[in-house]
C-alpha cells in the first residue's frame, strides 16, 4: 500500500493511509485525503478559502479516476460546494457522464445532499481586492459584474509561478488497485468559467491499474494541450520505466508553441508501487507514505527543464 501526494497534501496523507490500512479502496483513500485539503482554510489553491476568479467568485474543479475500471468523474467551475472531489466521485458512481460543470454540477451536488457554503473567506477576498485595486481603477473595480471588456484584465492573473495551485493524490491499495484524484480552485484571478486540467481526465489526472497513474499541477492549459497525465501512463504502457515516462512527458511540453507557456509539476506511480515526481524548476518536492511508515516522507522531484514564455 502506498499514497503519494503533492506537498500541500500533507494535511490529508495520513488519513488517506489510515483508510487503506482499515481495508478501504484506493478510491476511498484518495477522496479522504483530498477532502481534508479542501476543508483547510490555510490552503488558498483548493476548496474552501480558495482564491477567486476576476469577479471575486470561487470556482472549483476536481476529478477522480478508478484505475481498476477506468471509470472517472469530474466537476468544473462549480461554486458553493467545498468538497469537489466527493461530488466528482458521485458523478463517477451514479451518472452515465464523466463531467458536470457550473450550474449542472451545483444542481447535482444539491441532489446528492451536499451542503452549500460560502467558499470565499475574508482573508481570500482581501488578497483578491488588494491585488486588483493595484492596477484597476475604482470605477471598474466597483462595477466588475457589468464590465463588457473583462478579458483585458486577465493580465492580472499572468504571474506564472504564483497563479496556480492544485492538490494531487495517488493511492494503491492492498489489492493493487490504483486511484488518482486532483482538486483545485484554479488559476487565481482567472476569467470566469475557465477550466484547467484538474477537471479533465487525461490532462491533469489519469490512472490505469495495468501501468500506473499520474497527476499534474502547474499551467493546466499546457497539460490539456499535451494530455500530460495520460502521456506518462501511455509511455509506461509502451515499456518505458516510470522515470523515463515522466521525463518524456515533460519534454513533450517543449513541443508546444504559442504565447503562453509556464511551469509544470507531476507526481506518478507505476503498477509496482514505485513513485516519482517531476518539476520544470528546481527546489520542489512531493510526499509519500507506505503501509509500514507511521509518518509521510518527502522526496525531491526530478527536474526536467521546459521552455517558458509569457506575453
Amino acid at each position: 500500500m502506498i499514497v503519494i501526494a503533492s506537498h500541500n497534501g500533507a494535511i490529508g496523507i495520513q488519513e488517506s493511509m489510515y483508510v487503506l490500512q482499515q481495508g478501504g479502496t484506493a478510491v476511498d483513500a484518495v477522496e479522504a485525503g483530498i477532502r481534508l485539503v479542501e476543508a483547510n482554510p490555510d490552503e488558498h489553491t483548493v476548496g474552501y478559502s480558495g482564491y477567486p476568479n476576476l469577479l471575486g467568485e470561487v470556482e472549483l474543479d476536481a476529478s477522480i479516476m478508478n484505475g481498476r475500471t477506468l471509470e472517472s468523474g469530474s466537476v468544473g467551475a462549480m461554486k458553493g460546494y467545498p468538497y469537489a472531489i466527493s461530488i466528482a466521485r458521485k458523478v463517477m458512481e451514479i451518472l452515465p457522464h464523466v463531467m458536470l460543470v457550473a450550474e449542472g454540477a451545483e444542481r447535482f451536488a444539491a441532489e446528492m445532499g451536499f451542503k452549500k457554503q460560502d467558499l470565499l473567506t475574508e482573508e481570500a477576498r482581501a488578497v483578491w481586492a488588494r491585488r486588483l485595486q493595484q492596477d484597476m481603477p475604482a470605477h471598474i473595480f466597483d462595477h466588475l459584474q457589468e464590465q463588457t471588456e473583462l478579458r483585458h484584465w486577465v493580465r492580472l492573473a499572468s504571474d506564472p509561478e504564483r497563479a496556480k495551485g492544485t492538490v494531487n493524490f495517488i493511492a494503491q491499495d492492498a489489492h493493487g488497485d490504483i486511484a488518482c484524484g486532483v482538486s483545485t480552485s484554479g488559476w487565481v484571478w482567472k476569467y470566469p468559467g475557465r477550466l484547467g486540467d484538474s477537471a479533465i481526465i487525461g490532462a491533469g489526472n489519469y490512472a490505469d491499474n495495468r501501468y500506473g497513474a499520474a497527476a499534474c499541477t502547474g499551467m493546466g492549459e499546457m497539460a490539456i494541450r499535451g494530455a500530460t497525465a495520460h502521456s506518462i501512463v501511455f509511455y509506461m504502457k509502451m515499456g518505458l520505466s516510470l522515470q523515463e515516462a515522466g521525463k518524456r512527458a515533460m519534454e513533450d511540453l517543449n513541443d508546444l508553441d504559442g504565447r503562453f507557456l509556464s511551469m509544470m509539476r507531476i507526481i506518478a506511480l507505476d503498477s509496482n508501487g514505485k513513485h516519482a515526481g517531476f518539476s520544470s524548476s528546481e527546489g520542489h518536492t512531493y510526499i509519500f507514505q507506505t503501509g509500514d511508515m507511521s509518518t509521510p516522507d518527502e522526496a525531491a522531484r526530478i527536474v526536467v527543464p521546459i521552455q517558458t514564455r509569457w506575453e
